[in-house]
C-alpha cells in the first residue's frame, strides 16, 4: 500500500512537472499540425509557473500572390532566391525588409509560404513584445522536420526595449548557433531598427590618418541590422507604376470599367491620402469594386 501511495504521489509530481515545464518554455505543438497548416504564432500565457507561451497555428492565414508585387521586382527575386536556398537546405541569410509603408513588405513575407509552403516552408510569427520568449521558440523549433521563417512584422525599437538583446542574440551573437531549420525574417520602416538622433554624432570622429570611425552609440545601433544578412528596400513609386499596380488589381477583380476613369479616381484616391503605394492601390480597388457591385444591385432592383 505504502509503495502505490508513492508511486500515485511520484505521477503527481511528474504530472505538475510537465505543466510547468510547458508554462515556462512553451508546449510543442502536435507534429501533424506543422503538416496540416502554413503559419502559426507565438501565444504568451501567464500561470502560477511564471510566463511562457505556445505555438498556436493559424487555421486561415493571409497568404499572397508574390507576383502581384509590381515595382519591387529586384527585392523580391533576391527574396524568393534566398528563400530557395533555405528549403533547399542550403546556405542562407536572416532578412530584414525595410522601407515606406505600403510598398509590399508584410506581402512579400507572405508570398513565400504561399510559393514555397508546399516544399516544407512554415511562417511562425512573434510580435515584439514577445521576443523575450524568442530562446524557448528556438528550442522548439530546432527539432522539426520543417523550414520555420520566425517573422517579427513593423520591427523597431526605443532605446533599451526589451526584446532587443533577445532578437541580436539570435541573429548571431549567442554562443548557441541558430537552428539551422530557422531564418529570422524582420520587417520595419528603419533602416537600422533604432531611432539615430543628432547626439549619436558626438562620439564620430578623425583619427590621425583622417579615417573616419563611429562613435560607440552609433555602432551600438547598426550592430542589430548588420546582423541580417539580407536587407533589402522597399520604398515608394512613381504614379506610372502605381497605375500599373492599380490596373493588375482591377484585372484580377475582373472589373469592367473605363481605363481613364479608373486612373483619374485612383489619382485622385492616391491623393487624398498622400501614398502612391501597393496598398493604396488595393484599397481604391477594393472601394471600387464595391461601388461598381452596389450599383449593379441597386439598378437590379429599380428594373
Amino acid at each position: 500500500m505504502g509503495r502505490r501511495k508513492r508511486e500515485r504521489r511520484l505521477e503527481r509530481v511528474l504530472a505538475l512537472a510537465e505543466r510547468a515545464l510547458e508554462a515556462l518554455v512553451g508546449a510543442r505543438p502536435d507534429p501533424e499540425a506543422f503538416a496540416r497548416h502554413l503559419a502559426f504564432r507565438f501565444e504568451p500565457s501567464r500561470s502560477a509557473w511564471g510566463v511562457g507561451g505556445r505555438l498556436v497555428a493559424v487555421a486561415e492565414p493571409s497568404l499572397f500572390d508574390l507576383d502581384d508585387l509590381v515595382g519591387v521586382d529586384g527585392a523580391i527575386e533576391r527574396l524568393a532566391r534566398n528563400t530557395e536556398q533555405f528549403v533547399r537546405g542550403l546556405p542562407a541569410n536572416h532578412v530584414l525588409l525595410y522601407g515606406e509603408r505600403g510598398t509590399g513588405k508584410s506581402s512579400a513575407v507572405k508570398g513565400l509560404v504561399a510559393r514555397f509552403g508546399s516544399r516544407g516552408l512554415r511562417l511562425v510569427e512573434v510580435h515584439k513584445a514577445d521576443l523575450l520568449h524568442l530562446p524557448d521558440v528556438l528550442a522548439v523549433l530546432r527539432d522539426a522536420p520543417y523550414r520555420f521563417l520566425l517573422f517579427c512584422d513593423d520591427l523597431s525599437f526605443e532605446e533599451g526595449e526589451a526584446g532587443y538583446r533577445e532578437l541580436k542574440a539570435a541573429l548571431e551573437g549567442s554562443v548557441e548557433s541558430p537552428p539551422a531549420n530557422v531564418r529570422i525574417v524582420a520587417t520595419s520602416n528603419r533602416r537600422h531598427l533604432i531611432p539615430e538622433r543628432r547626439a549619436d554624432q558626438a562620439g564620430a570622429g578623425l583619427d590621425e590618418r583622417g579615417e573616419l570611425h563611429m562613435g560607440e552609440a552609433i555602432e551600438e545601433k547598426l550592430a542589430l541590422s548588420d546582423r541580417f544578412g539580407l536587407l533589402l528596400g522597399f520604398f515608394g513609386f512613381d504614379q506610372s507604376t502605381f497605375l500599373t499596380i492599380v490596373d493588375r488589381y482591377v484585372a484580377k477583380a475582373g472589373l469592367e470599367v473605363p481605363r481613364e476613369r479608373v486612373h483619374g479616381e485612383a489619382l485622385r484616391w492616391a491623393l487624398e491620402r498622400s501614398s502612391r503605394s501597393g496598398r493604396t492601390a488595393r484599397q481604391f480597388v477594393d472601394d471600387l469594386a464595391g461601388r461598381e457591385a452596389l450599383g449593379a444591385r441597386s439598378g437590379s432592383a429599380r428594373d
